[in-house]
This record gives structure tokens, sequence and C-alpha cells, in this order.
């Protein structure tokens, strides 16, 4: 693989746990090998948005949901490819956050999740599972204006209001598209449940916010008493694997409508 073209924003001490962990890893690693490797870590939003012009970011003393889910899946690549460096690393990193693998400023990122499974599925590292039916019998429709409804909200943004035009004819791309996903009722311990979604998958958490897909990210866990999740909690402040079922944290969310579920290729 190629290594990245990206300026790369890192300290340190990242370079050294990056690399101790591709070190350390058992041959047959999983997401929850890796992401367990997080536990504790302190959960910080916006930790990407820390340069002028877009860089790619590496930071694993700071991680909100998304980045702990890129992280983890970067790792578990490079293992499973061979790829024991951190050059390896940064360019898996960039090749799942950015559109065509490539970080080509900030519109480049893939900042709606919907958008991150497209593009990694069809770079064959991700496929997202919408069946049987049940549990996957609810359709969401995107409806997506967020960002460039709320540009205030997003550094980039403000410093530079000519990329929400572009932002917007991504989301407008976007809008229409339907996925099948699992109601939350039906996030239950069932047998069903157990043959659909399995230790590592990510869980998207479908969310019916205004101009939003997704609220929410992990890794699903399961335990004796049902599904639980491995995240970066902003309720925790840290990296955590949920005490409480899942079934019992999105009845606790009334905005979570239910979850996608995407796997890593095994190619």
């Amino acid at each position: 693989m190629l290594p990245t073209t990206a300026q790369v924003t890192y300290q340190p001490s990242d370079s050294v746990r990056i690399c101790r962990m591709l070190q350390q890893a058992p041959a047959d690693a999983t997401t929850l090998w890796f992401a367990r490797q997080f536990l504790g870590i302190p959960y910080v939003a916006h930790t990407l948005e820390v340069n002028d012009r877009e860089q790619l970011v590496v930071n694993t003393r700071q991680l909100d949901c998304t980045t702990l889910v890129e992280t983890v899946v970067a790792l578990t690549l490079c293992v499973r490819h061979g790829e024991r460096s951190w050059q390896g690393y940064t360019r898996r990193l960039e090749q799942l956050r950015y559109r065509g693998g490539r970080c080509e400023g900030y519109p480049s990122r893939l900042h709606y999740f919907s958008d991150w499974i497209a593009d990694n599925a069809a770079r064959g590292l991700v496929s997202e599972v919408q069946g049987p039916n049940p549990p996957f019998s609810a359709v969401q429709q995107l409806k997506l204006d967020f960002m460039s409804t709320h540009p205030q909200s997003y550094k980039s943004l403000k410093t530079h209001p000519e990329q929400v035009a572009v932002i917007r004819r991504q989301e407008q791309q976007l809008t229409g598209q339907r996925f099948r996903y699992i109601p939350k009722s039906a996030v239950r311990n069932t047998r069903l449940l157990r043959q659909t979604v399995h230790d590592g998958d990510i869980i998207a958490i479908t969310c019916n916010k205004a101009g939003l897909d997704i609220a929410h990210l992990g890794f699903a866990v399961w335990r004796s008493d049902g599904l639980h999740l491995l995240n970066a909690s902003q309720l925790h402040k840290r990296v955590v694997e949920e005490p409480m079922t899942f079934r019992r944290y999105l009845q606790k969310h009334p905005s979570h409508t239910g979850i996608r579920v995407i796997k890593l290729n095994h190619q």
C-alpha cells in the first residue's frame, strides 16, 4: 500500500501507542481486541478540528465515538494485511476517513456516517447488513442538511464559508437514500439477534434528529444478559463497555430509533 500523501498531525505518544499495539497484536486480532486497548481513554469531541487546513489527525489520547471506530478499524485492517508500521496505519486511517481514501480538504472528509459506510463499502473494506427481515424491519430514508444549515457549529465552515455549498451538494446526493435497520424495540437478547449481530460489529444508532442520520457509534459486545456497546461515551466521559444492556441504553434516549450494522470485510 502506498504511504499517505497527507500531512499528519500527531504527538510522539500517539505513534508510540499505535506501533506498540501493532507489534503486540495477535495475527487474528479483532476489532474488539483493539477497542479494549482504549478503555478508559477520555472522551473529547472535535479532536479533528485543530488545523486551519485539513490534515490527517491522529489522536489516541482523546477519542469521540467516530474517531474510536476509525482508529480501531484502521488498526484491525493493518494487522489483517501485515502492515505493522506507523506509515501503514496512517495510510489506512486516511483511507477510511476520506472520500476515495484521499485527504483533499475538509469537504473530502466523510462527515456523515452513511457516506462513510457507502464510500468504504465501495472500496471493499466494509459491508452493511440489511437483512434478514426481521429483525431489519424498519427503513431509514435520509434527509440530511444539518451541516449546511448549522455552519457556525463547524470550525472549518465558519472559517471557510465557501465550503458550505460543497457540503450541501454532498447532503443532497445522500438525501432520499433508504437503508433497512433494526428498530430499537427489536434489540433484545434473542437467538435471532445473536445470529445477526456479532461481537465487534460496528453499531450505528439511527435517530430522528432533524438533518442527521446517525446519533452515535460503537462496537457490539455480547454478554449473558444481552447486547452491550463498547463506545467512547459522552456520558461516562471515557471509552467504556457500557454496563447497562444496549436495549436499556436505547430506551433511555428518545431520539434513538434503532441500529444499522456494519461488518469489516475479510479480504
